[in-house]
C-alpha cells in the first residue's frame, strides 16, 4: 500500500511539474533547418509577434531573435556648427547641371563627374556658390556627382542626362 501511494505522489508531482513548463513560440513568415560539415542550425526569418516594454531606464522588445546592431556615429562634434546645404538640379538634365552650395565659406569645394562604369568624365574646383557643369556633349543615361571638400565626400547626386 506505501508502495502504491509513493508511485501515486510521484506521478501527480511529475503531472503538475509538466504544467509548469512552457516553451518559446513564434510566428514567422520564413525558416528552415541548414547543415554542413561545420554543424547545423535552425533559423527563422520575419518575426512577426513580440512584446515591447517601456521603462523609466529603457525599454525592451521580447522575442525569439532579437538582432544585435552596433551603431557607430563619428564626427558629431565637427558637424554641430556646420549649416550647408548641397543641390544639384534640373535633374533630369538635358544640357547644363547646376551645383548650389548654401553657407559655402570654405574655398576647398570641387566636384567629380562619373559615369556608371566609374570612369571620372569631368572634375574642377567650385568658387562660387552656384556652379554651372555642361553635359550637354555627353551621352544620354546616368552619372555619380560627387562634391568634396578637402578630400572629404560631402555629397554623391544621381543624375540622369536625357
Amino acid at each position: 500500500m506505501l508502495h502504491k501511494r509513493l508511485k501515486l505522489s510521484c506521478l501527480l508531482l511529475f503531472g503538475f511539474g509538466l504544467l509548469g513548463l512552457q516553451a518559446q513560440t513564434s510566428i514567422n513568415t520564413s525558416g528552415g533547418n541548414i547543415s554542413g560539415s561545420g554543424g547545423s542550425a535552425s533559423y527563422s526569418v520575419g518575426q512577426a509577434v513580440y512584446t515591447s516594454i517601456t521603462g523609466a531606464s529603457g525599454s525592451a522588445l521580447q522575442g525569439v531573435q532579437q538582432p544585435y546592431e552596433i551603431y557607430v556615429v563619428t564626427g558629431v562634434d565637427d558637424a554641430q556648427a556646420i549649416a550647408l546645404e548641397v543641390a544639384a538640379y534640373p535633374n533630369p538634365t538635358a544640357s547644363d547641371l547646376i551645383i548650389s552650395i548654401k553657407g559655402l565659406e570654405d574655398p576647398n569645394f570641387s566636384y567629380l563627374l562619373y559615369d556608371m562604369q566609374g570612369k571620372l568624365i569631368k572634375n574642377a574646383k567650385i568658387k562660387d556658390n552656384q556652379t554651372n557643369i555642361g553635359m550637354k556633349n555627353l551621352v544620354p543615361g546616368t552619372y555619380f556627382l560627387k562634391v568634396i571638400q578637402s578630400n572629404k565626400e560631402i555629397k554623391t547626386f544621381k543624375i540622369i542626362k536625357n
